[in-house]
């Protein structure tokens, strides 16, 4: 039975291996659409392709009708940040940069998970920005720990990044607006996982906790505006974004990811 606490439900093994079949579908279709993304392809042909893969595992689009969000996936390209929406005419070109958000339904329950994808030859800078990216999405997953506090993840996250921006000699945007959620029979769930915080403040984690961890960078400004479709969220300063998430339940054995490959 769920029950919460702190605002974040604690759920049954039972329900956290539904969650990471869920999880499964998810990191299918992005497996899937890493290894289709290429030059010449539009970001609709790619959200047709993830909508498929969903539905054949016999899952349903998190995303697709999600208060009114037209498609299976966000397809954010260089500038966008987040929720970008796919289109004929978003063609893809030899050196962009592609965050792809992807959410799946199964049997009542969510896994939702980000990637960010080089198509064809990227500049060093922009692989360095994905990078660290992905790197702040594993510090923040490696605080996700029983007895830990919800910012302590928000914290490791934080401070990756200002790593890798020490490390790059590149001051990289932080978006705080945005972040990562509690995740279960509703793809958005309490509580909100800033990406940036001082540690030791929010509910204490538990097993049983799952929380999507999603850190957003930018190779320039941290300031945001959100486009009139209502959904595309771009950098103020036309700097590129990279965007990595996953689906993460808090267990006695430390953080399990719910949305990666079979052996994981």
């Amino acid at each position: 039975m769920l029950r919460r606490r702190n605002s974040i439900e604690v759920k049954t093994p039972a329900q956290l291996e539904a969650m990471r079949a869920a999880g499964l579908v998810v990191w299918r279709t992005l497996a899937l659409l890493a290894e289709t993304a290429k030059p010449g392809m539009s970001t609709a042909e790619l959200d047709e392709l993830a909508e498929q893969t969903i539905r054949d595992a016999g899952a349903v689009p998190s995303f697709k009708g999600y208060h009114g969000f037209p498609a299976s996936i966000c397809a954010s390209v260089n500038d966008q940040i987040v929720h970008g929406i796919p289109a004929k005419s978003t063609v893809l070109g030899d050196g962009d940069l592609i965050s792809i958000d992807c959410g799946a339904i199964l049997d009542g329950w969510h896994g939702d998970s980000a990637v960010t994808l080089a198509i064809g030859s990227v500049s060093e800078a922009d692989l360095a920005l994905s990078a660290a990216t992905e790197a702040a999405m594993w510090a923040g997953i490696k605080a996700a720990v029983p007895g830990a506090k919800l910012t302590d993840i928000s914290h490791a996250v934080q401070t990756a990044a200002d790593a890798a921006s020490a490390a790059d000699g590149v001051e990289y945007g932080q978006i705080v607006e945005y972040g990562g959620h509690g995740i279960g029979r509703e793809m958005h769930m309490d509580p909100f996982l800033p990406n940036i915080g001082k540690p030791g403040k929010g509910p204490r984690l538990e097993v049983g906790m799952a929380l999507a961890i999603e850190p957003m960078l930018t190779g320039g400004t941290s300031e945001t505006v959100e486009l009139e479709d209502g959904w595309t969220v771009v950098t103020a300063d036309g700097s590129r974004a990279a965007h990595w998430e996953h689906t993460v339940a808090i267990t006695a054995d430390g953080p399990r990811v719910l949305t990666g490959p079979e052996t994981a």
